[in-house]
């Protein structure tokens, strides 16, 4: 990755594919934190913890110290999605494939947002990539299925972790009889902490696309090392996504927070306490999962272990969007990448 910005937006002008898919990288980080990041504040939005307003403001600010902070330290989920897939066929071929990925990936989310079904920008990336990449070396050897083997893990891991997590927090919490005024108030560093650790995934994730784009467009992908990713790009990918968050995502908070569960402070706190652990685990272990699978199941863990409602027709549905994600983004990726490439490659280039 270029050190300077000056240099990238030199790369982006000799090649408009990268130049495209900077812009589509930035915009899927912006429905990121529209879409994604409501689920870290759902809880505290729904028992009156904190106002929408209020509580949006909090998770910009938190998921711009989560990119920034964390991923200074520890950048292994962006490898892991640098290296999810081979793109080969020459840096113009490349850069296009990359970029038909990126458009998918901003389909599905725009899909999932008019719906107001909370799925992965995650695993829509890793699918995307895969499928654009697959399209241009006309095989399936390209995906380097090792790396897809720790995006699995860790969906199992968030989901079955997230689930066990908001059973345990539920059951600590019912033993301490505090009142729904301090259960409120403990809400507050929950989201925070919840909304902090979004940033430390999912931001780190885009970082690697950036970074894929940059070597693709000089020819190479191969990093020969640990991955330098400059405090610009950092910069640049916390704040785009602070500024989704500060979008809202109100109809998000809705499905989750009200919908699906229903919340009183208390269970609002536990929710928020299983998905902090389940997230920290994961990032210390450079795993990428989902915050929004995490979340999502801390929410009916909780739900399952307190006797609170259920809204089980609500929760299959969500869970369908997340089981149609992988085939149906790698389908969408490999589709836009063949016509990408036919229209655009030259000779050659499908």
């Amino acid at each position: 990755m270029p050190a300077s910005f000056s240099t990238f937006l030199a790369q982006m002008v000799e090649n408009p594919a990268l130049a495209v898919t900077a812009v589509l990288t930035l915009g899927v980080l912006v429905v990121n934190g529209w879409t994604d990041a409501p689920n870290a504040i759902a809880g505290a939005v729904v028992t009156g913890a904190l106002s929408f307003r209020r509580a949006v403001l909090l998770a910009a600010v938190c998921n711009f110290l989560g990119v920034l902070c964390v991923t200074a330290v520890n950048p292994s989920v962006a490898e892991t999605i640098y290296s999810i897939a081979s793109f080969g066929g020459g840096p113009r071929a490349a850069s296009l494939a990359l970029c038909a990925a990126m458009g998918a990936v901003v389909l599905w989310a725009a899909a999932a947002w008019w719906w107001g079904v909370p799925t992965s920008e995650s695993h829509a990336l890793v699918a995307g990539l895969s499928g654009a990449a697959a399209a241009l070396e006309g095989n399936l050897f390209c995906i380097r299925w090792q790396k897809w083997g720790l995006v699995l893990l860790g969906l199992v891991l968030s989901t079955a972790l997230g689930f066990w997590a908001g059973r345990w927090a539920e059951g600590a919490t019912r033993r301490r009889p505090w009142s729904g005024r301090v259960y409120r108030t403990l809400q507050i560093p929950g989201a925070a902490g919840t909304a902090l650790l979004h940033g430390a995934q999912d931001g780190q994730k885009f970082l690697g696309v950036f970074l894929l784009g940059a070597a693709l467009a000089q020819g190479r992908q191969e990093a020969g090392g640990a991955l330098t990713i400059p405090l610009w790009l950092l910069a640049a990918c916390a704040g785009f996504m602070a500024l989704g968050t500060g979008i809202g995502g109100r109809r998000i908070i809705d499905t989750v927070g009200r919908d699906m569960v229903s919340l009183g402070p208390r269970e609002g706190f536990s929710a928020d306490l299983a998905g902090v652990v389940c997230l920290l685990a994961a990032t210390l272990l450079g795993l990428p999962v989902s915050t929004t699978h995490t979340r999502t199941a801390a929410l009916l863990g909780v739900g399952c272990a307190g006797g609170r409602k259920v809204n089980w027709r609500v929760a299959r549905s969500v869970v369908l969007a997340w089981l149609w994600t992988f085939p149906g983004c790698m389908a969408l990726g490999y589709l836009l990448a063949r016509g990408t490439l036919m229209l655009w490659g030259g000779p050659g280039a499908a």
